[in-house]
């Protein structure tokens, strides 16, 4: 399988950790690149950003129309009817990435997946399956589709999980995603879960708390 197509902003010193962050519905890889100087992480922290572009495909509850997805959206009910198979190979595609990660020198271990809406359901399967223990999951706007299917990897049980919600969220209802919450507890994972008073988007706010989290999991003093 070819490496997803990506944008990858590269830190001024020799990278020490990388972020992979997955994109919504509808949107491309530089959806969320202009996040990254809003974190204002220290130079030192040395973090590669790596935002991959989902494939162009029919979604079917936008009438079939053709749209960057990580797979296809079959019904908007509460719990979300989605094309597993299309998750599964989005998820192996971005798992590929951590491995290129791993290669060119960065431990497994000081790698973060990260996504928005569906690129956040993409993102937790992608980590929680993962055979090598990852720095940490951030899902912001999104809910825990495979849920009910996922066999998690022992090397990542307790990762820790950061979630983002917007209390208004009319896209992905917050019950949503406070339901992935606590899914992933269930499951022993170290989740944790916020809201901010938003739609489905992030804020200034929310990036605060991210780049503080980020300082956390990642080797960034």
């Amino acid at each position: 399988m070819p490496l997803l197509p990506h944008i990858e902003i590269e830190p001024g010193l020799p990278v020490a950790a990388s972020v992979i962050w997955l994109h919504g519905l509808g949107a491309d890889g530089h959806d969320f690149e202009p996040i990254v100087p809003e974190l204002h992480l220290p130079e030192e922290a040395a973090v590669r950003f790596i935002f991959p572009h989902a494939p162009a495909i029919p979604v079917t509850i936008n009438a079939g129309y053709i749209m960057p997805a990580w797979y296809d959206i079959l019904d908007i009910s509460i719990d979300r009817k989605v094309d597993l198979a299309q998750l599964l190979r989005s998820a192996e595609a971005v798992q590929q990435l951590v491995e290129r990660e791993e290669e060119r020198g960065v431990a497994s271990e000081q790698i973060v997946l990260a996504g928005f809406s569906q690129g956040g359901a993409v993102a937790i399967q992608a980590a929680l399956t993962y055979p090598r223990r990852l720095a940490g999951l951030l899902g912001l706007s999104t809910y825990f589709a495979t849920a009910d299917t996922i066999h998690p990897h022992p090397a990542n049980a307790g990762l820790p999980v950061k979630l983002c919600h917007g209390s208004a969220d009319p896209m992905v209802p917050e019950v949503t995603g406070r339901k992935g919450y606590g899914q992933l507890l269930k499951m022993g994972y170290t989740a944790e879960y916020q809201t901010y008073p938003i739609e489905h988007s992030v804020c200034r706010e929310e990036i605060a708390d991210i780049a503080l989290w980020f300082r956390r999991v990642l080797p960034i003093a």
